[in-house]
């Protein structure tokens, strides 16, 4: 006999040694079910949130605005361009002329 056919027969000694657990429809541990939370206390919870959260200043709003309307900008002529060049590139491939 090899390991593999002795390790192969152990497991399955062991296997039938076991005694089968018992079927049970809730784990020991497992929550009960939550109440829902009233429409009121939702509110005051979502309030208080928004009350921690850390606001940007003004002056930082405009700052991060101006930063994405250049990358937009210069992605979009970006992309035009690269658009263009491609479209050049295979109307000449093709022979067409515009």
């Amino acid at each position: 006999m090899n390991r593999q056919y002795k390790r192969a027969m152990k497991k399955q000694e062991g296997q039938q040694r076991k005694p089968p657990r018992p079927v049970a429809s809730k784990a020991p541990g497992a929550p009960t079910k939550r109440e829902r939370t009233k429409p009121r206390q939702f509110i005051r919870e979502v309030i208080g949130e928004l009350q921690r959260v850390n606001w940007p200043t003004r002056q930082e709003v405009v700052a991060y605005s101006i930063v994405v309307l250049v990358s937009v900008v210069v992605i979009a002529t970006l992309i035009s361009a690269m658009d263009f060049v491609f479209t050049q590139g295979v109307l000449a491939l093709f022979g067409i002329e515009t």
